[in-house]
């Protein structure tokens, strides 16, 4: 029997980039090396079909200009690899601004949005990128959000309408990846409103990674949203499964974008990142979550039926020290957990 080609498995650039390059802490890994390690791994045969990109410096400057970008494409192609999604920098400090800012925050948001869409459009045409949005979240904190929660997720829904707006003048659409530490989208609830609120369904959706996600089941940051008790018994796997799946009912109507993921149900910061869900590598005895058996929450309906949504899966595994990422192994065992993925819900084409 023909194995599945579907979804097409990625890795991630961000993880040689978040949480690295702050003073005290490792510096960044570049791009090259990490397409490297990328297209050398192997298991059994199988490789990694392609990356998704980080379009901030050191990677990829999102004010590139159309030769710049054919020239990465071409970079890229040379490692035998596609692109697929974006993180677009919408944050301050790279020079964007925020979902629920003044004027001016709201206007580099969106003008950071647009340079990524308009690069997204330029792979499309180049035919390095056959799949894959643009990623987003409210690049503002929990704390700033809880002011006024009614008032400030309408005004991040606005932001997010327009920014849809902009990304379908491109033919690109946009993902928002719930965590913990993004206010309006800290819980599987606030996400489910926010989306319902922006109202573009297959334009703005949700990003799910699967380690950031289960938090939510832990009611961090929004201990209202628990569902799972303080000091859960995580011997309980019938719980975690309950919990788990009642936040991927909730969210998989809006899924467009899928990270695997490994999570060890505590939150962790490094560099200049907020706190978040702490990922852990692969094969961490302490991780959580039977990546095989999880993922296929957010890939199949409540029915049990393939969704067929996403044409390709990434991994996401940040703020690893850079000894582990460095490490051949580390990705081979990576793609062996993807390829278990894809060969519990995946399909042939």
């Amino acid at each position: 029997m023909e194995q599945n080609n579907f979804p097409k498995l990625h890795n991630a650039a961000w993880p040689g980039v978040v949480g690295k390059g702050a003073p005290g802490g490792e510096p960044a890994i570049g791009l090259d090396a990490l397409l490297r390690l990328t297209a050398d791994a192997e298991l059994e045969g199988h490789k990694f079909d392609g990356i998704d990109l980080w379009l901030a410096d050191p990677h990829v400057s999102i004010d590139s200009s159309k030769a710049d970008i054919e020239r990465l494409s071409d970079h890229i192609a040379s490692f035998g690899l596609t692109v697929g999604s974006f993180v677009a920098p919408i944050w301050g400090g790279a020079g964007g601004g925020s979902a629920m800012g003044d004027a001016d925050a709201i206007g580099r948001f969106l003008s950071q949005v647009e340079k990524a869409c308009r690069i997204g459009q330029w792979m499309r045409e180049i035919g390095i990128r056959p799949t894959g949005g643009v990623r987003i979240d409210s690049s503002t904190g929990v704390q700033a959000w809880d002011n006024d929660p009614v008032g400030n997720t309408a005004k991040i829904a606005e932001t997010f309408r327009e920014a849809g707006r902009i990304a379908q003048g491109y033919g690109e659409f946009l993902v928002a990846e719930g965590e913990i530490c993004w206010g309006g989208m800290h819980s599987w609830r606030e996400n489910v409103k926010l989306l319902e609120m922006v109202g573009m369904p297959g334009v703005v959706g949700y990003q799910a990674d699967m380690a950031h996600s289960m938090l939510f089941v832990l009611g961090a940051n929004a201990e209202k949203d628990r569902i799972l008790p303080p000091e859960f018994d995580w011997s309980d796997r019938a719980a975690l499964d309950a919990a788990y799946k009642k936040v991927a009912d909730a969210l998989r109507p809006w899924t467009l974008d899928f990270h695997v993921a490994q999570n060890d149900g505590t939150t962790f910061g490094s560099g200049d990142h907020e706190k978040t869900g702490r990922h852990c590598q692969i094969d961490d005895p302490n991780g959580r979550l039977d990546v095989t058996k999880h993922a296929g929450y957010w890939l199949r309906d409540g029915k049990g039926e393939l969704t067929k949504v996403m044409r390709h899966i990434c991994w996401d595994g940040c703020m690893f020290p850079n000894a582990v990422m460095e490490r051949q192994d580390t990705w081979n065992k990576v793609l062996g957990a993807m390829v278990a993925v894809r060969d519990a819900h995946g399909w042939r084409e």
